[in-house]
């Protein structure tokens, strides 16, 4: 994936840049900014993240500065190997006519 240009700099929204020397009101606050960068100033908070249906929860570590707050909220469901959206197998009926 491309980089953005290192002159430009990493993005982040006005808002979450005015908050960025006052950790107390980043403390448990909700962001729907996911294309926002992490900035090492947010580290030790806990913010949650908005994925198009609920705000998930997501502790900022050292690990995660510099991606983006969407990579840690997920906006689809997982589904197990094997799951199928039918009926269960064994169901059917095989009538064989000569």
């Amino acid at each position: 994936m491309p980089r953005r240009s290192l002159w430009k700099g990493s993005f982040v929204d006005a808002f979450l840049y005015e908050l960025k020397n006052q950790k107390d009101r980043l403390a448990n606050r909700r962001v729907w900014s996911r294309r926002s960068s992490i900035l090492p100033e947010f580290l030790n908070s806990t913010v949650r993240i908005y994925n198009g249906k609920h705000f998930v929860r997501c502790k900022v570590t050292e690990e995660k500065v510099g991606h983006k707050f969407g990579e840690f909220a997920l906006t689809r469901k997982r589904r197990p190997m094997g799951a199928t959206k039918g009926a269960p197998r064994g169901q059917f009926s095989v009538v064989i006519w000569f």
